[in-house]
């Protein structure tokens, strides 16, 4: 079931997106403000978000700049203003589409399918590319995605960072103050228990693909390490 995630301050809007969309088959999740949003999206795997220009804490243009640091998730403007100029910053800044106000929910719900079957699609392509389909991973640095077991995961910038570092080094326990260097992330920013939570998300990934395989280890009291079937 794909996940939607709506970020919309209007009531009245969010729950007509979410009335259809649900009815649509989706999974949804509504957030009032872009920094709930984005936390969302950093602690729950999301297949496409929708997002308001215009929320009362930081704009969705600058939301969708601090999303594109971390996730290349789908993502659909939602905004009052129609003219062209914004609805070209909008999408030169990592959008994917844009609707402008007043809208028809059904119409936001038809793009949303348009996009992850566009999406869906392309993840196949370039899946059917890979040469090593047995192995249990193949990292493809080039276009920055991996495979797990010939499947193509489906991981945030951040996620793909820490499981590539991960599975260079089999067997290498590496604490969350390493894993937080390997990202880029300083050891002062109060970040490190949120490795815990991406390694979660990440191990989820991986079952989705196969039950059976945990290849992700944890050694309790000094951080994580992967171990190769």
């Amino acid at each position: 079931m794909p996940r939607v995630l709506i970020v919309e301050d209007e009531s009245s809007i969010a729950e007509s997106l979410l009335f259809v969309l649900q009815a649509e088959g989706f999974a949804t999740h509504w957030e009032t403000l872009a920094t709930k949003g984005l936390e969302y999206i950093q602690q729950h795997p999301v297949d496409l978000v929708i997002m308001d220009v215009g929320l009362p804490d930081i704009t969705g243009f600058e939301a969708c700049k601090q999303l594109r640091r971390f996730s290349e998730v789908p993502l659909i403007f939602l905004t009052a203003r129609g003219e062209e100029l914004d609805r070209v910053v909008g999408l030169e800044i990592g959008a994917d589409d844009y609707v402008v106000k007043p809208f028809s929910p059904r119409e936001v719900a038809a793009r949303v399918k348009v996009i992850l079957k566009r999406r869906i699609t392309t993840n196949a392509e370039s899946s059917t590319q890979q040469k090593s389909v047995n192995q249990e991973f193949d990292v493809d640095e080039q276009r920055k995605v991996i495979y797990f077991f010939g499947a193509l995961l489906s991981l945030t910038k951040l996620e793909y960072q820490l499981l590539e570092y991960l599975i260079k080094r089999p067997d290498h326990v590496l604490s969350r103050e390493q894993l937080l260097q390997a990202v880029g992330i300083a050891n002062d920013a109060n970040y490190d228990r949120s490795i815990d939570t991406h390694i979660k998300t990440i191990r989820s990934k991986l079952r989705q693909i196969n039950e059976e395989a945990d290849p992700i280890k944890t050694q309790r009291g000094f951080g994580y390490f992967y171990q190769p079937s």
